[in-house]
């Protein structure tokens, strides 16, 4: 599942203006993963679209004076109704922009004798568009205090794999249209079952492109197997 997108900066800005039309050409890009504060746009109290910089993961509901992360993604078939994104889900969902996102390809590692080794390896692919605006991805969000005051938190819904990233693993983050947002983020009142309408799979990906994240990481070298005690070479 995603565990990595890339963002531009400079979108805050175009977004405060609730415009979501690309970026300039020497925006900053930047690298967001678990734990890492990310820009998030959702409503504030009054309904006016904000940007509040969250982390990515819903921590372990135990105070112990850190941040542990427990969840970093919510599956879009059960968001409404599990109790740990429930209220989150029908009371503060938000989006992040992307410029990029990484799914992991897990490969069985086989033993020196072609056998399975038991374990696996995950190779990081990198999924963009050839389209100037940034991915729109849905998320819910939540505060929780673990000793340092009430810090934003969020993690990223997910639908099945399209016909790109089913190549590579079966969960997506979810992705909306620009004409989803006001249902998603609540700026048009609208019922549980609308807003749930609008977890799908995004299936025009016609434009998508994958490349391996690092091509000179290379899976473990596999482990020599060793006869065991009276076998025979």
């Amino acid at each position: 599942m995603c565990g990595k997108f890339t963002q531009m900066l400079a979108w805050r800005e175009v977004v405060r203006l609730s415009g979501l039309i690309g970026a300039r050409i020497n925006d900053e890009v930047v690298v967001c993963t678990p734990m890492r504060m990310v820009p998030v746009i959702h409503l504030d109290a009054v309904g006016r679209r904000v940007i509040t910089p969250m982390t990515w993961s819903f921590t372990d509901r135990k105070p112990q004076g850190a941040r542990i992360p427990k969840h970093m993604h919510a599956r879009g078939e059960t968001v409404d109704r599990l109790p740990t994104f429930r209220d989150a889900f029908h009371e503060r969902r938000a989006i992040v922009l992307a410029r990029t996102f990484n799914e992991g390809q897990e490969i069985e590692v086989a033993d020196d004798d072609a056998a399975p080794a038991g374990r696996k390896w995950v190779r990081q692919w990198t999924i963009h568009a050839n389209d100037p605006k940034p991915f729109i991805s849905g998320v819910v969000f939540d505060t929780f205090d673990v000793g340092r005051g009430a810090e934003y938190e969020f993690v990223q819904v997910t639908t099945s794999a399209n016909a790109v990233v089913s190549t590579i693993t079966d969960r997506m983050p979810l992705m909306l249209h620009e004409e989803d947002l006001p249902v998603w983020l609540g700026e048009v009142k609208a019922s549980i079952d609308v807003v749930k309408a609008l977890i799908r799979t995004w299936e025009d990906c016609t434009d998508w492109e994958t490349a391996v994240e690092d091509p000179t990481r290379k899976p473990p070298r596999p482990r020599k197997t060793h006869p065991k005690q009276g076998e025979l070479f």
